[in-house]
């Protein structure tokens, strides 16, 4: 048994899960293994430092998998903000015809993409710009609940009510995003009307992540209070680990009268965040985490993962099967 959904067959997969971009980790070694696994990989684009090494980089996955894989673009505020335009082209020359987007004003890549034949998958946190992304063109939606790690947006709208929304208002294909990790949530995810999920914070805790072992032994240990939101005051919120550097980020923003960018910009340097993946140091600085890790209690492979959740998930969906009786007669 397989479970088939329209974003499987959009896209070529076996198992509809989607690992979502994510900053240093979303590299050949990682979405090889989510896409021979049977999900979809995605590349990060912006974890390369220009548009020719990400073409090297979807070289060396494609060397690592036939199967389908993507690459995520994602538009946020930036110290050093990347040539958007450049990447964009790099991937569309080579070939890729599958992209994950994200963040603000993206319709002219999306535009662009479109005009390329490729596949558009665009992460939303609310109904209103699910429904902005349909009208450029967008194929799969990726509805982000508060849950999410990474930027849940300003409105803080929970999953369930958020999948429940886009089931009564979206007439394209969207998967769930935000505290996913297991076979339990995919069910759920299906059940509410989407056609999969994306997970990101769970595949950090698999043997093919490329982060030290200690954060992900760290993952195993974590609960789902152990994240935290930064950013709240500068309306651009973000979910992440609660280390000692979130919580001092926070403090000064809590402080009378606030704190802007520059007060906290060596705190949430990139460079930092990077450290806790290459080093293992928890609290050598900021790194996105969603609640999903208090559902994380083992570091399988990615194909023992996605099997497992596939299993879980028929079961479930054979249980609630089972709930419906004939009804008696009088």
């Amino acid at each position: 048994m397989v479970l088939h959904t329209r974003l499987t067959e959009m896209l070529g997969i076996s198992v509809p899960v989607v690992q979502g971009g994510m900053q240093w980790v979303g590299v050949p070694q990682m979405v090889a293994a989510v896409s021979n696994a049977g999900g979809l990989g995605i590349l990060t684009a912006f974890s390369q430092p220009n548009p020719e090494a990400l073409r090297e980089t979807i070289k060396e996955t494609r060397r690592l998998t036939d199967k389908p894989f993507g690459v995520n673009i994602t538009f946020l505020p930036a110290i050093n903000p990347p040539d958007y335009g450049a990447f964009v082209r790099a991937a569309i020359e080579e070939d890729v015809r599958i992209f994950e987007t994200a963040g603000n004003n993206p319709g002219p890549v999306i535009e662009y993409l479109k005009q390329n034949a490729a596949i558009v998958l665009h992460k939303c946190t609310t109904i209103r710009h699910a429904k902005s992304a349909i009208k450029m063109g967008v194929d799969v939606l990726s509805i982000d609940g508060f849950e999410c790690a990474g930027h849940p947006g300003e409105e803080d709208i929970g999953g369930v009510v958020l999948l429940a929304r886009a089931a009564q208002e979206l007439n394209v294909p969207y998967i769930a995003s935000g505290g996913f990790a297991d076979g339990r949530g995919l069910a759920a995810a299906l059940a509410l009307g989407a056609d999969g999920v994306n997970l990101g914070t769970r595949f950090l805790a698999t043997v093919e992540a490329p982060i030290h072992q200690n954060i992900k032994e760290v993952l195993v240990k974590s609960t789902e209070r152990d994240t935290i939101h930064i950013f709240r005051t500068l309306g651009n919120t973000a979910r992440v680990y609660k280390n000692a550097v979130a919580k001092e980020v926070v403090r000064l923003e809590r402080r009378p009268g606030g704190a802007n960018f520059e007060d906290l910009r060596e705190l949430v340097k990139g460079e930092r965040g990077r450290k806790v993946y290459t080093e293992g140091d928890v609290d050598a600085g900021i790194w996105t985490a969603g609640i999903a890790v208090g559902l994380i209690n083992d570091i399988p492979p990615c194909k023992e993962l996605l099997d497992r959740m596939v299993r879980e998930a028929e079961e479930i969906i054979g249980k609630m099967d089972s709930l419906r009786k004939p009804k008696a007669k009088l």
